[in-house]
């Protein structure tokens, strides 16, 4: 899609390069969004995850040692984000 529109982007690999908590912060904030937003509930209870009573600091640190609990993709601009599901969300960045 973004070759599509031309856009030039670095694409990371999450499972081979996950973010950092201080990553997974950084894009929350230009998400605009908390830890808790962006959870995939499945991949959570499959951990034994309670997304109902674990804080964003300590889900924060979860994800970044289980990078599949984010929600995925994500793409950043700048100091805009926005997750792409769908995926045409993305080209509202462009």
């Amino acid at each position: 899609m973004l070759n599509e529109h031309g856009a030039a982007y670095t694409y990371r690999e999450y499972t081979q390069q996950p973010l950092s908590a201080d990553e997974i912060r950084d894009v929350l904030g230009k998400l605009a969004m908390s830890a808790h937003d962006v959870a995939r509930t499945r991949d959570a209870n499959k951990l034994g995850i309670d997304l109902k009573s674990i804080d964003e600091d300590d889900l924060i640190a979860e994800m970044a040692q289980h990078p599949g609990l984010l929600q995925r993709p994500i793409a950043v601009l700048g100091d805009r984000a926005v997750v792409g599901r769908p995926v045409d969300g993305i080209v509202s960045l462009l």
